[in-house]
């Protein structure tokens, strides 16, 4: 039963609803079936299949709240985790910041399944991997990747009347290329809602021609330059400025959004006139849930327009305490750009460092969102529109904002995956005074 129909799922939720003695119930089903397959060395080293299905009970008597959850469906599973869900409401404490559940809520589905995905095989997980490790092969490279596959459901209903079902499905590859020597290394990435639209032999050309391309990587004196990031380059650092958009971060003074003397920046200025952020759960390719995890229903929503901060994420909580409209929590990211691939900017740029990929990510200071991490799997020196030489990898210390207050041009945007797995579409980006601190050998 890892994958239930509607009618199935809101068969149990109703059950659990009407078992609830509490003030109010909040019941949540969610199941998937998970497939996979590794390699490494050109070899395969695992394949397999993961399916699950859980029930969580959320029951609350005034403020005090107890969750329990259960991966058995029967008519006594089910009484027993109401039961053990509201025993553990009696002895907790009341909760200072306690919401009721919501009201009865409209949602508008969004396009987040895809057949074709939900339908692969273990013979073209199969395939995927021989399409990989091939062409490797017989050029002398070694191939190690992983290639997980989903289809999923979330359903849930509440006692005062809302309900909500979507199935989704989605793919995730990685693949890096070495040379025998190990001295070269290159990288691809593809995350899609619909596989087919997925090519392995294409992905993998480019972790070839990386890994062959940047043997006998030379040193480059750490410091500030023009820099061409990949989308999965720059993802890892805008992924982690994205999580500072909650409001109460900000108005508690614990986010670069926090404004001196109190409140928020909503309203100024703080980026590039060219970067526009924003949310849209029905947005093509990158569709999401259209609900939150508290239930509010998601619409587009600006976070960042022409530069200025137009908006933040209020939780009801913080929304009831501070007198807004409580806002629903983004399922991915959308950052505007131009129509030029990664190889346009290359051509275009007179000096420079192109980054393939951006790794290892650590918070140095929150206030700035400073960030220090590592280039790898394909660093290289660009000179008069060319690529003339690999580099050896960096370790930078940046801030998105910094960063995004220093755009050259912006690129085509696609779609990527933060190393927290927002779902994002973000564009190429050139960009000025990046600042590398030191080297790393490490390939």
């Amino acid at each position: 039963m890892a994958i239930m129909t509607e009618a199935e799922a809101k068969t149990i939720l109703d059950k659990v609803i009407a078992l609830a003695t509490a003030d109010q119930c909040t019941a949540q089903l969610t199941g998937s079936v998970e497939g996979n397959i590794r390699f490494a060395l050109n070899n395969v080293s695992t394949s397999g299949i993961i399916s699950n299905t859980d029930l969580s009970v959320q029951v609350a008597f005034g403020r005090r709240v107890g969750t329990a959850t259960i991966n058995e469906f029967s008519d006594a599973a089910l009484a027993r985790v109401v039961e053990r869900a509201e025993a553990l409401a009696k002895l907790a404490p009341e909760s200072p910041e306690f919401v009721p559940a919501v009201a009865k809520q409209s949602y508008r589905a969004t396009d987040t399944f895809s057949a074709a995905t939900a339908a692969i095989t273990p013979d073209q997980r199969a395939e995927i991997a021989r399409a990989s490790i091939q062409p490797c092969r017989a050029q002398r490279l070694i191939a190690a990747g992983f290639l997980e596959d989903s289809q999923s459901f979330v359903a849930f209903a509440n006692s005062n009347g809302n309900f909500g079902y979507q199935r989704a499905t989605q793919m995730d590859y990685t693949c890096t290329v070495r040379t025998e020597d190990g001295r070269g290394s290159g990288w691809v990435g593809s995350n899609l809602q619909d596989i087919g639209s997925f090519n392995a032999a294409r992905d993998v050309d480019i972790a070839m021609r990386k890994a062959s391309a940047s043997v006998e990587a030379q040193a480059l004196e750490p410091g500030k330059y023009t820099v061409i990031l990949e989308p999965a380059a720059a993802a890892g650092l805008i992924g982690f400025m994205a999580r500072f958009f909650d409001a109460r971060q900000a108005d508690e003074g614990r986010s670069f959004l926090s404004k001196a003397g109190g409140g928020n920046k909503i309203g100024e200025q703080v980026y590039d006139s060219r970067v526009n952020l924003f949310s849209d759960p029905a947005y093509p390719g990158l569709a999401t849930m259209p609900w939150d995890d508290e239930g509010l229903p998601r619409t587009r929503q600006s976070l960042v327009e022409n530069g200025g901060v137009t908006n933040m994420i209020y939780s009801r909580f913080w929304a009831q305490k501070q007198g807004k409209q409580p806002t629903g929590s983004p399922g991915n990211l959308i950052m505007a750009g131009g129509t030029k691939s990664t190889s346009d900017l290359v051509r275009e740029t007179e000096r420079g460092v192109l980054v393939t990929r951006t790794w290892y990510i650590r918070m140095v200071d929150p206030q700035t969102v400073l960030l220090t991490g590592l280039t790898r799997d394909g660093t290289f020196y660009i000179e008069n529109g060319q690529i003339k030489y690999p580099l050896k990898n960096f370790r930078f210390n940046e801030s998105p904002i910094i960063m995004l207050n220093n755009i050259d041009e912006l690129g085509r945007p696609v779609r990527v995956t933060s190393e927290g797995g927002l779902q994002m579409m973000i564009p190429a980006m050139r960009l000025r005074d990046f600042t590398f601190t030191s080297l790393s050998d490490a390939v």
